[in-house]
């Protein structure tokens, strides 16, 4: 739901259709004044409900001052010139793919796959094996866009070669009931069964797998890559539709923005989740995700069925003249 040109919804009052964003122009004044002032009449969100059982690709949003570059000399990829800070909300159990795991478990991967060390390059698995024993940040983050940036790029025969046989060994150990969680072998069947040969398949040795439990959040803000595995969300993002990917797609990837783009901080899995501030009132159980960018906020409210039936019969005794809300369709 949003008035983004790419999928504008449409509202329908009484009885007539028009673009939500019509509606939003011609009655200004339901953005409040402060969204009113600050995003010039526009509405600043997008909404949506995803339901993901193909992995969606590896990605990250650029920032205000990207995406305008972006959108100034490829308009037909980069349709904005917004920024897209997004917040996930899992509705069901939930599993995606979130920032940079610290450099040590990179190194221990490193260590121990061999075909890991062949698609990022054996030189450029030293240097960040040798990174990870000291507390260099800098140096930590320039060891990691050295071997994500390389494997990302890599020959695609020799990512697909290295893959198979990565594959082959460990659905073998799988099969002899030995201990795959080294290989994180249930995320890597996953993703190499929708796209084989993909050198996305790699990138979980480097980005953390976040599961998220329903009501849990996490915040992907510019430059953080991401992707989602599966399960269903609740999706609040700036009012955009930039969106830079390099790999697990079928769509345009942008290898080279992605990698120079991307934050490389190495963070735990618990510092990708977004804590949300919860209250409880009046009978709800309320969840406030506050992001610190201004385009938007989500509040949940969990309503308990005693709740709901007493509120139903107070609501249907009212005789309070509402304003027509529109009806918000595709």
């Amino acid at each position: 739901m949003g008035t983004h040109p790419n999928g504008p919804s449409k509202a329908v009052i009484a009885g007539r259709e028009m673009t939500l964003e019509e509606w939003v122009k011609s009655h200004p004044d339901k953005l409040g004044p402060k969204v009113k002032e600050y995003f010039k009449g526009s509405l600043p969100y997008l909404f949506k409900v995803l339901s993901v059982k193909t992995s969606l690709s590896i990605q990250a949003h650029p920032n205000k001052i990207l995406a305008e570059k972006l959108h100034k000399e490829r308009p037909d990829l980069y349709p904005d010139r917004n920024h897209k800070p997004e917040m996930a909300i899992a509705l069901t159990p939930f599993q995606g793919l979130c920032g940079f795991r610290t450099i040590k478990e990179v190194a221990m991967y490193m260590q121990h796959i061999e075909e890991l060390r062949a698609v990022v390059g054996i030189n450029n698995a030293l240097k960040l094996i040798t990174a990870s024993k000291c507390m260099d940040m800098p140096m930590h983050r320039e060891a990691m866009k050295n071997c994500f940036s390389f494997m990302m790029q890599r020959d695609k025969a020799t990512v697909e070669a290295e893959l198979n046989k990565l594959i082959k060994k460990v659905r073998a150990m799988a099969e002899e009931g030995e201990n795959t969680s080294l290989y994180v072998w249930d995320v890597l069947s996953k993703l190499s069964e929708e796209f084989p040969g993909d050198v996305g398949c790699f990138a979980i040795y480097f980005l953390n797998v976040i599961n998220l439990e329903p009501g849990e959040a996490m915040f992907l803000e510019a430059n953080l890559p991401h992707a989602y595995l599966s399960g269903d969300c609740m999706e609040c993002m700036a009012c955009s539709d930039n969106v830079v990917r390099a790999g697990l797609t079928l769509k345009y990837v942008d290898v080279h923005t992605l990698v120079e783009m991307l934050d490389y901080t190495g963070r735990q899995p618990s510092k990708t989740k977004f804590q949300g501030m919860k209250v409880t009132e009046n009978g709800y159980n309320i969840t406030m995700f506050r992001p610190h960018i201004p385009d938007f906020s989500v509040t949940m409210f969990e309503v308990n069925h005693e709740f709901q039936e007493r509120s139903h019969k107070q609501w249907s005794h009212c005789e309070k003249k509402i304003d027509p809300i529109p009806q918000i369709i595709n």
